[in-house]
C-alpha cells in the first residue's frame, strides 16, 4: 500500500498526522512541498481527489494571501493554483493521499478516515494533549 502526506514539518497538525499514519503501520512517502512543490498538474490531482474547493485548499495564516488579495471572487480557480503554483506556501496541510481516497486533513484526525488500517492507531494524543480515539472501518463516513 501506498501512503503520501504533503508535509510541512513546522506545522504541528502535520506532525500530528504523520505521527497517527506511522502509529497505523505505515511508512508513507513524506513529500515537504515548500523543499519540493507538487508542480501544476500534480496540484490539480490532489485537489480534485480531496474533492474541496480551490480555495478550501488556500492557506491564509503565514503566506501572502491578503497582501494578494486572494479572497476576491475576481480570482477563478486557475488563477488561484497558479498563485499556489508561485507560492506553496499557501496550500494548506497536510493533503494525505492513500489507496481509500485524498483528504486536506485539517482537523488532524480526519486522516482516520482514509487510513486503511486506521484501527492500528488506538487512542492517540496528538502534541497538544487532546486524544483522539481510532476508527473502525463501520466508523468511517
Amino acid at each position: 500500500m501506498s501512503v503520501t502526506i504533503y508535509h510541512n514539518p513546522k506545522c504541528g497538525t502535520s506532525r500530528n498526522v504523520l505521527a497517527m499514519i506511522r502509529a497505523s503501520g505505515e511508512e508513507p512517502e513524506v513529500v515537504e512541498y515548500l523543499k519540493t512543490p507538487p508542480g501544476r498538474e500534480k496540484l490539480v490531482e490532489l485537489i480534485g481527489a480531496t474533492g474541496l474547493p480551490v480555495r478550501e485548499i488556500l492557506r491564509r495564516k503565514g503566506t501572502p494571501h491578503d497582501e494578494l488579495g486572494l479572497d476576491d471572487p475576481k480570482w477563478s480557480d486557475d488563477e488561484l493554483i497558479d498563485f499556489m503554483v508561485e507560492h506553496p506556501i499557501l496550500m494548506n496541510r497536510p493533503i494525505v493521499v492513500t489507496p481509500l481516497g485524498a483528504a486536506l486533513c485539517r482537523p488532524s484526525e480526519k486522516v482516520l478516515d482514509i487510513l486503511p488500517n486506521a484501527e492500528g492507531v488506538g487512542e492517540f494524543e496528538k502534541e497538544d494533549g487532546e486524544r483522539v480515539a481510532a476508527r473502525t472501518k463501520d466508523d468511517r463516513t
